[in-house]
């Protein structure tokens, strides 16, 4: 915190990589002090105005990166970006599902499972920020649809608890966010993006256009990984967290893509584009990790060595 004799931050290095490990776990560390912080760190640190700033101009080279890495041109609307992610690729060579459902190793779904807690241990926490953002009916179908990923009013049912449970099967440390340190910026990259748009008001329409994203393909993948789980013999608690998004993402797809986004847009049409951005976004960061993880695997390497 600022005070008396206390120098502020260092500005950003220029030559500092946008998605690279220094600049996301930045990010990332600067926005936990809005989610849960961090043992021994003072609370009021959330609204310290130079962390502030400093994140400010991180995030501010971040949206620059990714507004130029996944440009309008061409891009379409809201609905026709939304179509073209209900397109499944052709053959098994589709990305990181496939890949687990087909091929994957027990200790790749592992490595998998821990790189992906460092959302699903909060999973849905970002996207709540926008529901005082909304309003009619993109505000009553959000609540809904975040209503069931908080579990319907059964704490057992959380979402975040059922992947906890998974982690447990597969024998990992299910502390919320024991295996930050460890991760890659491409796993840290698409969180940061969730928590970027969710703080920001002027990125409702982007962090709707996450959120849609995320809906339309958690149930297609959520039935491979649960196929991978079980060929490797996983127990039910893994297996079970798959499943149930499985059915419960069919019928969020629905709701997020007419409702959320439909109500939306029907009052602030403006924020097409937006949405769109969040929609391409996604997809980017997300088309790294998997990148990043299927060139390590092929190779027999791990991403995240991870201790029996």
């Amino acid at each position: 915190m600022r005070g008396p004799g206390r120098p502020g931050l260092p500005p950003v290095p220029a030559d500092c990589a946008v998605y690279g490990d220094d600049l996301q776990l930045a990010l990332y560390i600067l926005y936990e002090l809005h989610y849960r912080g961090f043992e021994g760190v003072p609370e009021r640190l959330e609204w310290d105005g130079g962390l502030l700033t400093h994140r400010a101009a991180i995030e501010d080279r971040f949206l620059d990166a990714l507004r130029t890495d996944v440009p309008p041109d061409g891009a379409g609307t809201a609905g026709e970006a939304l179509d073209a992610l209900q397109i499944e690729p052709v053959g098994d060579d589709g990305g990181l599902s496939y890949f687990l459902r087909n091929e994957g190793t027990f200790e790749q779904l592992r490595e998998y499972a821990a790189l992906r807690s460092l959302y699903h241990l909060k999973e849905a926490d970002p996207h709540a920020w926008v529901i005082p953002r909304l309003h009619g009916r993109a505000k009553a179908a959000m609540v809904a649809v975040e209503f069931d990923e908080f579990g319907a009013g059964r704490a057992d049912e959380i979402h975040a608890e059922l992947f906890a449970d998974l982690m447990e099967d597969l024998r990992l440390d299910t502390a919320y966010g024991h295996y930050v340190d460890a991760a890659p910026a491409e796993a840290l990259a698409p969180v940061n993006l969730m928590s970027l748009f969710g703080l920001h008001r002027a990125l409702r329409g982007a962090l709707v256009g996450h959120f849609a994203a995320v809906e339309v393909t958690s149930s297609p993948a959520s039935r491979r990984l649960a196929e991978a789980l079980r060929r490797v013999g996983a127990g039910p608690a893994a297996v079970r967290f798959y499943t149930e998004h499985v059915e419960a993402d069919a019928v969020h797809e629905q709701v997020v893509r007419h409702d959320v986004v439909g109500g939306l847009l029907e009052s602030e049409p403006r924020l097409d584009a937006d949405v769109v951005f969040g929609i391409r976004a996604t997809g980017y960061l997300e088309d790294r990790l998997a990148t990043r993880l299927l060139g390590a695997w092929r190779d027999g390497c791990p991403v995240l060595p991870l201790g029996r």
